[in-house]
């Protein structure tokens, strides 16, 4: 696409991109194709084949030009895009935070099924915010609390909170370290699941772009677990619940230390492939 004298329309956009991203490893080439000169241009995907053989304005083609390229690099789409949609709500995203997984809305309604009358809920290791604003939404009686060791981290959970019209108290520090002194009726987190081994082989979009911080998960996978299950009791009311996100194949790992801990009633959730996603227990011991 570097000839200045051809006439680029939609339909011959697409083909040269779809091509060229396929190329560099790129699935679904063609409709991140789609995506990225529906940005550029301000269309939506129907009106790119309504005016497929509209020559496209210089302005419109330097823009997508500079996007295909930060996509070749394999920048994530969704920073390219500014946003990420998650259970049904827009969040913005940045390489601060983790780009909010369709996966992780299966520990947004697991924690709506066990206590849909949670009034007090804490989200550990919140990042951009998507499971906190998601059961804000999902659960207007409860108080929300979020918390996150990345100062900028938060500053994008707030920006999205405040977007998505969400009432929640934002708080930095590690773990429970912010909330001393205090319990919930519902404790979530997605923490860190990837083991050191793991992280080299990772996609460049993940490996190269998202933050380590909320990758990590030690040697085995598990540090920031061991945490949870130890510390959670302090800051649980009885019948309280602690559910996490889990990676695949850490469900028997992760369920022994809630049992460990004195977790009872632990549940397994698997997602819509199949593959064991959340893993929970419920405090009963006063």
């Amino acid at each position: 696409m570097k000839g200045t004298d051809e006439i680029w329309t939609p339909l011959k956009v697409l083909a040269w991109t779809t091509g060229y991203l396929s190329e560099k490893g790129i699935e679904n080439a063609r409709r991140e194709a789609e995506w990225l000169l529906c940005a550029a241009t301000g269309m939506e995907r129907m009106g790119l084949y309504l005016n497929f053989d509209r020559p496209l304005h210089d302005d419109e083609l330097a823009v997508y030009r500079g996007m295909v390229a930060r996509r070749a690099r394999r920048e994530p789409l969704q920073h390219i895009l500014g946003t990420q949609e998650f259970d049904g709500l827009d969040f913005m995203v940045s390489p601060a935070a983790l780009i909010p997984r369709h996966d992780t809305e299966v520990l947004v309604a697991t924690a709506c099924a066990q206590a849909p009358t949670a009034r007090t809920v804490l989200d550990i290791g919140t990042g951009s915010g998507c499971i906190a604003i998601s059961l804000a939404l999902r659960l207007p009686h409860a108080a929300i609390t979020a918390v996150d060791l990345s100062p900028d981290a938060l500053s994008i959970a707030r920006r999205n909170a405040e977007q998505n019209n969400a009432q929640i108290e934002f708080l930095l520090g590690s773990f429970f370290q912010p909330v001393v002194g205090r319990r919930f009726d519902l404790i979530v987190s997605n923490p860190p699941y990837i083991t050191h081994a793991d992280l080299a082989t990772l996609q460049p979009e993940v490996r190269d772009f998202e933050p380590r911080l909320a990758l990590d998960g030690g040697p085995d996978g598990l540090d920031a677990y061991r945490v949870l299950a130890a510390e959670a009791p302090r800051h649980l009311e009885p019948n309280g619940w602690l559910l996490m996100e889990i990676g695949a194949g850490q469900d028997k790992d992760v369920a022994g230390l809630l049992a460990d801990a004195g977790f009872d009633a632990i549940v397994t959730v698997p997602d819509s492939a199949g593959i064991l996603r959340v893993v929970g227990g419920q405090w009963h011991a006063v």
